[in-house]
């Protein structure tokens, strides 16, 4: 139901692959189920392709993957192959082997580094490898550079997820998704059937039994929900401070501002150059989804039309990045500058040294009444909301099929509208903001979704916030509001966005609290939120939000 769970819906990028194969396999040397030994004593399962013309040893491709969808996986191997590479898919321990060993997330650091030195001790590597791909692939890379290979040359690291940072879980707020992600992709269970999440919303379980209720436990499922903070479990299979200080290896990063896992993309990012201050990492952000910012964009992304200028293949800015390091080519022409990103409305690309440097102002707006005020009110004010979490028949939801649309749906939120802008500007950034509220409860999930009401009546999906109160302050340690007590709900974590705001356009806060089928109810009662049942609801949520909230919009203005 929104965005978001494109992280987890990937199952379809072989079929899409599939069809691209080059119908000629006899130009290849294709060793399929090849096991490479670890030091774990776990062998991890391989394709390795050549093309038979290539005698001599060449630089290598790694691509590591968490699925496996067959015999069409070999396209990975031979998209390198056919670029003069050798391509090696490799698959985590457990994947095609034995499930008994598989666990998501937790072994790449360790693993990686043995599966690339076992290549680079191959007859037909040069001792060169290089490594790219998306989503979970992209985030075995970072796991991959904590302890960096002296034959891993550069990594491309693409819609890479930050493991408890945001997926499976964002803010604080696991997906809807999570279950079917491990039981459909990797168990290759029978699907839990498309009504168990109504079921589950009209019967008031806890989110915890959910795999219980779809009549398949899932260990996976269960064991994430054992971590709501971003805790050290999740901690230790990235970066440390101190790790991202010795990844000096070129970097190509690429997401999208519509990507499920932009967020987790771009902290690397931020990571990876504030603790490295010679990081030779470039980034590149673009109207794209989870899937445009590996592969090939949508000219049509959700209803919108990309600019004409950003419909480039990210699949080949990753390649001819792979041919400028391991083979000396011409950098990719786009990568003008380490920050390279595409505004919205403007068809051009900007270019930035850093991140910092890509706005020159900012807008502040304080959530008054119904309108976004940009001076603080003078007279203190609340407006109020109540969520029924017993009342099933209504629901307050977030769901955006389409970029551009004609009205609105508050779905029982409050509508927060700007006045029309009298220039023209840029946004360029993640929106941040402070809540200060009273509430009658312990906790709430927050959903903040921001739109441009252009002049000709329509809307513009931005981004969205999505996050946990009580961990608002502090993402490893959980700590409860006080009920009746004026508390500050602060957020900084919300997807980058670069778009051309028009003269007579306004900005509009949808805010509102979750209660549908498609995500975690967080009912207040102060337990675990993945244990609390419909009998936790209590009295409705009560609801205080004070006119000295606010929001802060980084922006570009000439």
């Amino acid at each position: 139901m929104r965005f978001l769970l494109t992280v987890f819906i990937l199952t379809i990028y072989t079929t899409v692959f599939a069809q691209q194969a080059t119908s000629n396999d006899s130009i290849y040397t294709i060793q399929d189920s090849v096991l490479i030994p670890t030091k774990s004593g776990i062998n991890i399962s391989a394709i390795i392709v050549r093309k038979k013309a290539n005698k001599n040893p060449l630089p290598a491709i790694l691509f590591y993957t968490t699925y496996n969808q067959g015999s069409g996986d070999a396209i990975f191997g031979k998209r390198s192959a056919d670029k003069d590479y050798v391509g090696i898919v490799a698959y985590a321990r457990g994947i095609r082997t034995d499930l008994k060993h598989y666990a998501p997330y937790e072994h790449e650091g360790t693993d990686i580094y043995d599966i690339i030195e076992w290549i680079s001790k191959q007859s037909w590597c040069n001792g060169s490898i290089g490594m790219f791909g998306g989503s979970y692939t992209g985030f075995s890379q970072w796991a991959t550079a904590k302890n960096v290979h002296p034959a891993l040359k550069t990594i491309v690291p693409q819609v890479a997820v930050m493991p408890g940072y945001d997926a499976p879980m964002e803010n604080n707020v696991p997906f809807g998704g999570i279950l079917p992600w491990a039981n459909d992709n990797i168990y290759k269970n029978k699907p839990y059937k498309r009504e168990l999440v109504f079921e589950w919303f009209e019967n008031g379980n806890s989110f915890r039994s959910l795999d219980s209720l779809g009549g398949q436990p899932n260990p996976i499922f269960q064991k994430w929900l054992a971590h709501p903070a971003y805790d050290s479990y999740w901690q230790s299979m990235v970066p440390t401070p101190v790790e991202y200080t010795k990844i000096n290896i070129p970097v190509l990063s690429t997401t999208g501002y519509y990507d499920g896992s932009q967020i987790g993309a771009i902290q690397y990012f931020k990571l990876h150059t504030k603790y490295n201050k010679n990081a030779n990492h470039y980034f590149v952000i673009g109207p794209y989804d989870h899937w445009g910012g590996q592969r090939k964009p949508a000219k049509k992304l959700m209803g919108y039309e990309i600019d004409s200028i950003a419909n480039i293949s990210m699949m080949t800015l990753a390649y001819d990045w792979l041919d400028y390091i391991l083979k000396g080519k011409p950098k990719p022409e786009l990568l003008k500058n380490k920050f390279n990103y595409q505004v919205m409305g403007t068809n051009e690309w900007k270019h930035s040294s850093t991140l910092e440097k890509i706005n020159n102002d900012t807008l502040t707006f304080y959530l008054d009444k119904a309108s976004l005020k940009s001076s603080k009110p003078k007279k203190k004010e609340f407006q109020k909301q109540t969520i029924d979490f017993k009342n099933r028949e209504v629901e307050n939801t977030y769901y955006t099929p389409e970029i551009i649309f004609d009205t609105l749906d508050a779905s029982n939120g409050l509508v927060f509208t700007t006045e029309p802008f009298q220039k023209d500007f840029n946004i360029n950034g993640s929106f941040s903001g402070n809540l200060w509220t009273t509430i009658n409860k312990k906790d709430l999930d927050v959903s903040l979704a921001l739109y441009e009401l252009m002049a000709d009546g329509k809307y513009f999906f931005l981004t969205r916030y999505v996050g946990r109160a009580s961990f608002a302050k502090d993402n490893t340690k959980r700590q409860l509001l006080k009920p009746n007590k004026r508390e500050n709900i602060s957020f900084n974590n919300t997807r980058f966005v670069s778009k051309k705001i028009n003269k007579g356009s306004r900005l509009v806060i949808l805010l509102n609290i979750n209660k549908h089928p498609f995500e975690i109810i967080n009912y207040g009662s102060g337990k675990p939120v993945s244990d609390e049942t419909i009998k936790d609801a209590g009295e409705p949520l009560q609801i205080k939000w004070h006119n000295d909230s606010f929001i802060k919009i980084p922006i570009w203005k000439e």
